[in-house]
């Protein structure tokens, strides 16, 4: 039997993207995102306008897309609830934000220079995409306000240990991405972490995480 709840919530299963964009004034924001899929060398990305990454994109037209592994979980929670806005948006700060101009630095991670972008890419992720930003479409109605942007992937760089001997192919078995599901935190089938986006966003929580 099936029932209709009238879901808040429907992010079933994506990866956990880990977006780095240059600011105004050439410093590096890192943001955690999870409205990603991909087709072939292409990429879409749904983002909040009031954030500081879509004005980065709209200004900069570029951005690089880095893939952490569910390894890295500690280090995308750390950042959650951050923005790179300086005025901080009131329903943002409703649920926990703060303004941090160095998110590297709270996330305790490393900048590395990208080689066809001007936007640095996340060193500890194994898997990292230079992206251009194609084309972007506002997203309006119904309490929604973003923009969905086509960006195509001009490099991706692989951690080496994942790609199988011999191929341009991925490893599905040694590839463990980061998911989110309802603003939780999985990797590997398990909940792996407690998520502060989830808190910030008053998601009711059933689970017992693993995390140590």
């Amino acid at each position: 039997m099936h029932v209709v709840p009238g879901l808040k919530v429907l992010y079933f299963g994506t990866p956990v993207v880990l977006i780095s964009s240059r600011n105004e004034d050439g410093t590096t924001n890192l943001a955690p995102m999870s409205s990603a899929w991909w087709l072939d060398q292409s990429c879409m990305l749904g983002l909040g306008n009031s954030g500081q990454t879509t004005a980065n994109l709209l200004r900069d037209r570029e951005c690089v897309l880095n893939l952490p592994s569910s390894a890295m979980v500690d280090a995308v929670d750390r950042i959650a609830l951050t923005t790179g806005k300086s005025q901080v948006p009131a329903h943002k700060a409703e649920q926990g934000y703060r303004y941090e101009p160095d998110k590297f630095s709270v996330a305790r991670l490393t900048e590395q220079a990208s080689e066809v972008v001007r936007t640095p890419r996340v060193a500890e992720c194994p898997i990292q995409m230079e992206c251009r930003v194609v084309s972007h479409h506002r997203m309006d109605g119904a309490g929604l306000d973003a923009t969905a942007f086509l960006v195509e992937v001009l490099r991706t760089h692989v951690q080496e240990d994942l790609i199988i001997p011999g191929t341009r192919h991925v490893d599905p078995l040694g590839w463990d991405p980061l998911i989110m599901k309802f603003c939780e935190f999985f990797g590997g089938g398990h909940n792996v972490h407690p998520s502060r986006l989830a808190d910030g966003w008053n998601m009711p929580h059933q689970l017992q995480s693993t995390a140590v």
